[in-house]
């Protein structure tokens, strides 16, 4: 068994596992080491079992395979299995990752299954076609509902309702939110372009507020102002901020 390639099924598709693991079963040099119907509990058996190769369903509820990529710190070869999803496919085949298009072939299956196992050798190429996947998933033009965070082993979910803003660090930010504050690495400008226009306002370089947590504008000194959000906290508003909210405030 020392030398069998370990793989780990991810999907919230019963029928799909069963699929899978079928088909894996006729594969003797292959061990599975587990199965999952969710992220969550795939994050820790990947955590736990160190799988050589991934079967990872791209929609799934609580966190998707594009959300997942993003809490894998090494991630293993990856071979996605998806319904019909047009953007997820053009990401796949722009990037020349591996996937299979439900529902497949047994031909189809082992095809992918042969280039994964020849691409076990190359860690570093697994890891930058994962971080293209997602800096292209990054690209999608689609507004957040909800911010994964994994923070010291935890995985968060914060719903965007629930941010009281957002503030630069670096090439990271920090959420302050109802359940306190999480740092996640993407830029502001990742965060401005991807929260609803009508629901945020960037105010500053260093700072996003939600519309619907501004109590009022205040002027600082000579043309220069804050805001004030619930529970007291201020922010500064820079010109273009000022213009913004003048705009979006009337």
């Amino acid at each position: 068994m020392t030398n069998k390639v370990k793989a780990l099924i991810i999907d919230d598709e019963k029928l799909a596992r069963e699929i899978i693991k079928k088909y894996l079963e006729e594969n003797e040099n292959i061990f599975l080491v587990g199965e999952s119907s969710n992220g969550f509990d795939g994050i820790k058996m990947i955590n736990d079992e160190k799988p050589d190769v991934i079967f990872l369903d791209v929609q799934m509820p609580k966190i998707n395979g594009f959300e997942m990529l993003e809490l894998i710190e090494e991630p293993p070869v990856i071979i996605f299995t998806t319904a019909f999803d047009q953007y997820a496919l053009k990401a796949f085949e722009v990037n020349a990752a591996d996937y299979l298009l439900k529902p497949f072939s047994k031909k189809r299956f082992d095809e992918a299954l042969e280039k994964a196992i020849g691409n076990l050798k190359n860690k570093s190429r697994q890891s930058s076609l994962m971080k293209n996947l997602i800096k292209q998933n990054d690209a999608k033009p689609e507004y957040l509902d909800r911010i994964i965070i994994k923070d010291t082993g935890k995985i968060t979910i914060v719903p965007v309702d629930n941010i009281k803003y957002i503030e630069a660090q670096d090439d990271y930010v920090m959420i302050y939110c109802e359940d306190g504050k999480f740092l996640k690495q993407k830029t502001m400008k990742y965060f401005e372009e991807h929260l609803n226009p009508h629901e945020f306002i960037r105010v500053h370089r260093s700072y996003i507020a939600p519309v619907n947590r501004i109590k009022r504008i205040e002027l600082a000194e000579k043309e220069s102002y804050v805001i004030k959000l619930e529970e007291n906290i201020s922010l500064p508003v820079s010109k273009s901020g000022y213009d913004k909210l003048k705009e979006i405030l009337k």
